[in-house]
């Protein structure tokens, strides 16, 4: 059972504490934040620990003077300590458990999100403007910061696609789960008849990486510069700034050109290269395993149709966890809260069952 593993954790704990004040681990930049990380996780997981042990033996000794004692006074204070103490053993095995869920290493990073335009032509582009308002709105709340990075506007106030940089406190661990296909069933205003039009958008969550976190082999990657194209005026037109970055040996390609110069342009190409590289290779690590899982919150994989947003109903439909919610006027101006919670909630439960299963 996990909670024979108390000693264990404790041990590690320590052994980690040390190893922090040890001046070539404090010098080591990747090694401190590794530890540091650790440390953090391993504290929650020792607190809980030792009052679960602490609560423990309590009951040991209320049991053991239930047994001894002939007052019956005492026997009830007795009996009334036992069973707070029994509670509180109940509330804090439910903590060690949700404690010992494997917690996700990026959770405590920025995003890369990217927003596309798909089936629907102009009315899919002006979706993807919607989802773009609607984040930034969520984001706003949250109080994190958000970046448009790239932009491809039409003409019409929609986006073919828009990549945005949020950063912020636990961003990656709220939005991973917005990956995916994002449906809309609405009349488009460029529909005379009042027919209902279906259209979709795709939304991307990466975590935004440091070269510390995930190294590319500057080696793999070709580099071209040329003539940014679009508005922009002289400096457009006539400054080789815009930057194109080719990872070959997975493919993936950055093209970068809405900074002002080529080596802004290469610090933004790098900083989405250094995530798309690592979600491919993520989901690639990943397939095996999350074939055997249920996925009650999806893949992440981008075709996957997550979410329905049908506006002559006012209703949001999470097709994962089979949530409606009679609120899209709220939810499409950023109170996403609701939706995100319940998605959080339901991947902890699998997660907590697969570790209980394989505990038993």
């Amino acid at each position: 059972m996990i909670f024979d593993q108390a000693e264990t954790f404790i041990a590690r704990y320590e052994e980690v504490a040390e190893m922090m004040s040890d001046p070539e681990v404090i010098n080591d930049n990747r090694r401190f934040r590794e530890l540091s990380k650790e440390e953090a996780d391993l504290r929650l997981k020792v607190d809980a620990f030792k009052k679960y042990l602490n609560v423990t033996s309590n009951i040991e000794e209320a049991e053991e003077v239930l047994n001894e004692t002939d007052d019956a006074e005492m026997e009830e204070l007795a009996k009334e300590e036992l069973r707070e103490l029994k509670e509180e053993k109940e509330n804090l095995e439910e903590e060690i458990r949700v404690l010992m869920i494997p917690k996700d290493p990026n959770d405590d990073k920025n995003i890369i999100m990217e927003i596309r335009g798909a089936a629907g032509g102009d009315e899919a582009q002006l979706f993807a403007g919607d989802l773009y308002n609607m984040y930034s709105h969520y984001a706003e709340s949250q109080g994190w910061k958000t970046e448009v990075v790239e932009a491809s506007a039409n003409d019409i106030g929609g986006y073919k696609e828009i990549i945005l940089q949020i950063s912020g406190e636990n961003v990656y661990s709220k939005l991973k789960f917005e990956s995916g296909a994002h449906r809309v069933q609405r009349v488009p205003e460029t529909e005379s008849q009042g027919r209902v039009h279906t259209s979709t958008a795709t939304v991307g969550v990466m975590p935004e990486l440091e070269d510390l976190d995930f190294q590319i082999d500057e080696s793999d990657i070709r580099v071209d510069i040329y003539h940014a194209s679009g508005a922009g005026g002289q400096h457009v037109n006539k400054t080789a700034s815009a930057v194109r970055m080719t990872h070959e040996p997975t493919g993936v390609v950055v093209a970068m050109q809405d900074q002002r110069s080529q080596q802004q342009n290469r610090e933004k190409a790098m900083m989405i290269l250094r995530s798309r590289v690592y979600e491919k290779l993520q989901a690639e690590q990943q397939s095996e395993y999350d074939s055997k899982r249920k996925n009650l919150v999806g893949t992440g994989d981008r075709s996957e149709r997550i979410r329905t947003y049908n506006y002559p109903q006012n209703r949001v439909t999470d097709h994962r966890i089979n949530l409606t919610i009679q609120k899209l006027d709220r939810i499409i101006s950023g109170e996403l809260d609701e939706v995100i919670d319940a998605l959080l909630l339901a991947d902890q439960a699998e997660r907590l069952e697969e570790l209980n299963e394989s505990n038993i």
